[in-house]
């Protein structure tokens, strides 16, 4: 296994952490099960959310029944003072801990959200408040936009920072990564999956941990998948030249057109799930086209047909994707399938 420090943080943690959105999806009893199971293989650092509904409940009572240490990280939408105070207490309560040790503003979109987030009555200054009471021990910050990511490392404000990082969205480690590092600013890697869209770990996580000085979190609700993801990360990060062209032939069918997943265009005025039929071609690859004839699949795709084109998604998606146009071609998809079996 394989440690490395947050930055200026001092905190040292295994490089790959666990992350708390997938146990939101299986009954509390699974959940709890699973983040026990992670941290007795040896996770040690955990980050999770107030916006992951049950997570933190369930982390909670996970951690409330080991005695191993666990760094914890949770984080909040909110951009004022007063709102990240509330959902701290709230996150405090949940986790069932007097202190967490890292506590970011959650999904910065651009200058004007971050200027809420570090203006004198923003999110950072109560934080900087919380810090001094002694319930938190260091603040982070998490975007999308790696642009704001490069503002925010110059004005040197945040301990840590969360940035996307896969080998479908590689430019972090071009320039964000190391100047961060540089600057001795943690860095934790999100979404190594790009939300589900790469179907191999072995190549997903290899990839990213062949990067050194950060922490990755990869979430999961289910045991053997901990499993495969653990024993891949206790072996060599070093792609192999088959590997590479592994790689290289993902990235040209996927491009950089493709939902990663994480929700943020939800909830649809025509209560279209999104990410189901922007996903839909993975789903047919590995279930086959007898998902598409009939069940709830079947169902979701009827719902599709009645998009309004309103574009409400299109304003909440951190990658600027053109939803409605994206939910047009894979129904077009869709259809071509159908044809053809």
């Amino acid at each position: 296994m394989e440690r490395t420090v947050l930055g200026k943080t001092g905190i040292e943690v295994e490089r790959l952490g666990f992350g708390g959105i997938p146990i939101q999806r299986v009954g509390e009893a699974q959940a709890v099960e699973m983040v026990l199971h992670a941290v007795e293989r040896g996770v040690d650092f955990i980050d999770t959310s107030r916006a992951y509904t049950t997570s933190e409940r369930r982390i909670g009572k996970a951690l409330q029944q080991t005695e191993k240490r666990v760094v914890v990280a949770s984080k909040s939408h909110r951009r004022s003072s007063d709102g990240v105070r509330a959902d701290l207490e709230k996150s405090l309560r949940e986790l069932q801990r007097e202190f967490v040790d890292l506590y970011q503003c959650h999904f910065v979109r651009d200058d004007q959200d971050y200027e809420q987030v570090i203006s004198s009555k923003g999110a950072f200054q109560g934080l900087i408040r919380a810090k001094e009471e002694g319930l938190i021990g260091h603040i982070g910050i998490t975007s999308h936009s790696l642009d704001l990511l490069d503002r925010i490392l110059d004005d040197g404000l945040f301990d840590t920072i969360m940035v996307c990082f896969s080998f479908l969205e590689p430019l972090a480690g071009e320039k964000i990564i190391p100047k961060a590092i540089e600057k001795r600013v943690g860095v934790i890697g999100m979404k190594p999956f790009s939300g589900g869209v790469i179907d191999s770990a072995r190549l997903a996580l290899k990839y990213v941990l062949s990067q050194p000085g950060i922490v990755v979190i990869a979430g999961v609700e289910h045991k053997e998948l901990f499993d495969e993801n653990w024993e891949i990360f206790q072996g060599s990060h070093q792609l192999d030249d088959g590997e590479k062209r592994e790689i290289d032939e993902i990235r040209r069918t996927y491009g950089k057109s493709f939902c990663r997943r994480c929700d943020y265009c939800q909830p649809c005025t025509e209560d279209i799930p999104i990410q189901m039929i922007l996903g839909i071609r993975s789903v047919v690859k590995r279930m086959g086209k007898e998902t598409i004839r009939g069940g709830r699949l079947a169902k979701t795709i009827d719902k599709a047909r009645h998009c309004s084109d309103c574009g409400e998604c299109m304003t909440r998606c951190p990658y600027g994707l053109a939803i409605p146009d994206l939910i047009k071609e894979n129904l077009e998809w869709v259809d071509e399938q159908l044809k053809l079996s």
